[in-house]
């Protein structure tokens, strides 16, 4: 059969289509965005909706040249437009004919190219035996390829059977199967029609060897999905026949394991038999029941317990001191204590753990003693925060029925340690409160009681455990918020800070080097001198404990590498008191409180805070009034009772110095503590107030060499107060050569370091008239500083 095509010339808008082809007779919607197709689609729409539509040859080209696509497409009729958000336009387009490119040109904005439509003449073309065999042929594997696959319609075989162009005969074909771009794009540009029959016969045989794979694999995976159903099914059936006949095997077989594991545990008959009731019962429970995982994780937790694990003390007492003096400088009587247990610990065997209570201000090291306990004795550390613990279940545990129960606190860490005997840390024991779920801290008494904790019971596991071998530490930063009987439990050792030359020596030991390591420095790369710290430590911190003070020596450290990564050809940086402001700023706290010369009504007292002893200046003003006593600086129910106890005081003694007896009456006495948004309380300016109130009645100044502490009672004793080794180190910060203590504390002179001692003079005073005597200017007297 002779071929014959019409040829016939147009001038059309070509639009480039990505990853798409399209087939005379074939309805097709695509969106455009680009501004070159959208040019092309609006003159399109202008010049009777015809446009031409080629596939490019590579989709992901954004800005295609001639090069870029095929010269042979389909010309199209535009039978819809839709405008989208974004610029985005919809189109749907109905295949006419195809085409070929022969001229094309850019010009106006857009592809305008100049079309050969080719239309296939199937009227006057000769018949053709092989064509009709290959369109048969090509029918019956179109047909079988629909039954395969169910991916295409039946209904278009009716539509194919009444189509007498062979073209439109393999287009509609070639449009309703699975086809790539390439080789959609083969079939448009093949012109002879027994090769355009062969090339859609071939590709449909391949399809239907592939459809018939996917079958294959479909149903064997369908078949291996029933498989594990039908399995599932019988096993459940096999399940409830086991429970008929109470041939569980599985529950069984955890049960003789949880047998096992209860005849190696020590513990006593009764617990004993109380597991084992746990365990008959677990094995008698359905599978299908939601209480088994209650009951299997109830005994795994039991048998997690450390009952027969249990650590060597490693009691050698030498080696613990080196230890312990290695960890941490100063603390001597922590140390003691540790090392006298520790002694007696190798004596005596049955010795119970004490429970230590490590009391001090924030940063002095409490935890890191705790650490340095466990390692002088070999043992396990445990750590627990009670800080903001409202309730009773976190100490005890809960009870079984709750849903999501657990055991507590120290049963978790007592299972953590995996031995009965660790060293057991309960930091913050001061910050437990209490809320309607119960009191934690009453919960405490039973775990920190050495007569009642071998048998202490927790409300998850309902049966006691040992805790009398652990050594409990706990800290806190004071002892006023923690309960009585709890506190009574406890052994208190005061850590009550460190002096400056245990800061210094911390500082140069510990804090530097850790410092260095911590920034990338070289060991000893920085150089400080003693003098230098010593300005660090005054100037720039104010605490009890080294916190603070390591993170000013870590921020000279920041600005040193900072430095050195600028400069990499520094070897060493030395700093000096003249280069503390270029790396730490102006100075924070200043100790040159005391005045130039004595004043009337002006007194330094000494006074105790969290972050260590501070001095602390009473300011008094007699002026003519109504006997009111007023008293400013946000002073505590303390302060104001000992400053009425002064007035009576000096009402007692007011004709010894002269003083107007009606004074109560006609003066009004305004007794001022500077800083008055920082609340004051404590007995510790009883004397003080007293000696500023006398001055400014008498108008006898006050020496400005000397500082004081103690209470006052109505009849002029000085009674003793705490916190005296802080307050004594506060008074040679700020330059006092005199401090004024009651009688009673003379103990307390025994904590000063001896370097202080030699620079300060300390009068001990059990009765105003000693106070009136040292403080007060007398006539003709002369105030050295």
């Amino acid at each position: 059969m002779e071929q014959n095509y019409t040829k016939i010339e147009h001038e059309l808008p070509l639009i480039p289509l990505r990853g798409l082809a399209i087939f005379p007779y074939m309805i097709l919607n695509f969106d455009i965005g680009r501004e070159v197709s959208l040019k092309a689609l609006d003159q399109a729409m202008l010049d009777g909706e015809m446009v031409f539509l080629t596939s490019q040859k590579e989709a992901d080209v954004d800005e295609p040249s001639e090069d870029d696509f095929y010269h042979v497409g389909t010309i199209c009729k535009v039978k819809q437009m839709i405008k989208l958000p974004g610029d985005t336009v919809r189109v749907l387009v109905e295949g006419i004919s195809r085409g070929k490119i022969k001229e094309l040109n850019q010009d106006d904005g857009y592809f305008k190219a100049t079309v050969e439509e080719i239309v296939y003449d199937q009227e006057n073309s000769d018949e053709d035996v092989e064509v009709e065999a290959f369109v048969r042929n090509v029918f019956d594997a179109f047909e079988e390829y629909i039954n395969i696959g169910n991916r295409v319609s039946p209904e278009i075989l009716i539509s194919l059977a009444d189509i007498e162009s062979v073209d439109r005969f393999i287009d509609t074909i070639a449009a309703n199967i699975y086809l790539k771009p390439n080789q959609k794009q083969e079939i448009l540009e093949e012109f002879d029609i027994k090769k355009r029959l062969e090339y859609i016969y071939r590709t449909l045989l391949e399809e239907m060897d592939i459809l018939k794979i996917e079958k294959k694999i479909t149903l064997r995976v369908k078949k291996q999905m029933n498989k594990v159903q039908k399995e599932y099914y019988l096993r459940e059936q096999l399940r409830a026949i086991q429970k008929e006949l109470g041939e569980e095997e599985d529950i069984n077989s955890e049960a003789d394991v949880y047998r096992a594991k209860l005849k190696k545990i020590k513990a006593p008959k009764e617990t004993k038999e109380k597991i084992s009731k746990e365990i008959e019962k677990f094995s008698k429970i359905s599978p299908m029941s939601p209480d088994i995982s209650v009951i299997r994780g109830y005994l795994d937790t039991i048998f997690s317990l450390p009952w027969n694990s249990e650590t060597r003390d490693k009691l050698d007492i030498n080696k613990a001191k080196e230890i312990l003096d290695s960890d941490h400088y100063g603390l001597e009587k922590v140390k003691e204590r540790i090392l006298e247990y520790l002694a007696i610990r190798k004596l005596s065997k049955s010795l119970k753990g004490p429970i230590i209570c490590l009391v001090g201000p924030p940063g002095v090291g409490k935890t890191s003693i705790a650490k340095s306990i466990a390692t002088s004795l070999g043992k396990k550390f445990v750590r627990i925060s009670l800080g903001g613990v409202r309730d009773e279940a976190e100490i005890r545990g809960h009870r079984r029925t709750y849903v999501g129960a657990i055991p507590g606190r120290i049963i978790n860490g007592v299972k953590e340690a995996q031995t009965k005997n660790p060293v057991f840390l309960l930091d913050e024991i001061d910050k437990m409160a209490a809320d309607f779920k119960g009191d934690p801290s009453a919960a405490m008494l039973e775990v920190l009681d050495p007569e009642q904790n071998k048998d202490f019971v927790d409300h998850y596991l309902e049966i006691p455990f040992d805790l009398s071998k652990i050594l409990f530490v706990t800290t806190a930063n004071s002892l006023s918020t923690i309960p009585r009987p709890l506190l009574d439990r406890m052994e208190v050792i005061e850590v009550s800070g460190y002096i400056e030359e245990e800061k210094l020596n911390i500082s140069k030991k510990y804090l530097l080097p850790k410092q260095l390591k911590e920034h990338g420095l070289e060991e000893n790369f920085i150089k400080m001198d003693d003098e230098v710290i010593r300005d660090v430590i005054a100037y720039y911190t104010r605490e009890a404990g080294v916190r603070n003070l390591e993170r000013t020596i870590g921020k000279i450290c920041r600005k040193v590498a900072k430095r050195y990564v600028e400069d990499m050809s520094i070897e060493e940086v030395v700093i000096t008191k003249n280069d503390l402001e270029e790396y730490l700023g102006k100075d924070k706290y200043k100790f040159d409180l005391i005045g130039a010369k004595p004043e009337v009504g002006l007194v330094t007292g000494l006074a105790w805070t969290s972050v260590g002893g501070v001095t602390l200046t009473v300011e008094v003003n007699v002026l003519k009034g109504k006997g009111q006593i007023v008293l400013t600086g946000k002073l505590g129910d303390v302060m104001k009772e000992s400053a009425r106890t002064a007035i009576s005081y000096i009402r007692s003694i007011a004709d010894r110095f002269d003083i107007d007896s009606e004074f109560y009456q006609n003066r009004d006495i305004h007794i001022h503590l500077p800083e008055g948004a920082t609340p004051k309380d404590g007995p510790s300016a009883g004397i003080t107030m007293a000696l500023a109130v006398i001055s400014a009645l008498t108008n006898i100044p006050v020496r400005n060499d000397v500082a004081m502490t103690g209470e006052i009672t109505l009849r002029g004793r000085v009674i003793a107060v705490g916190g005296v080794k802080e307050k004594l180190l506060a008074a040679h910060r700020a330059g006092i050569t005199k401090v004024l203590l009651p009688k009673e504390c003379e103990a307390d002179l025994d904590e000063i370091p001896e370097n202080v001692k030699e620079k300060m003079e300390f009068v001990l005073v059990d009765h105003m008239d000693q106070v009136l005597e040292h403080a007060l200017v007398r006539n003709g007297e002369n105030n050295e500083n």
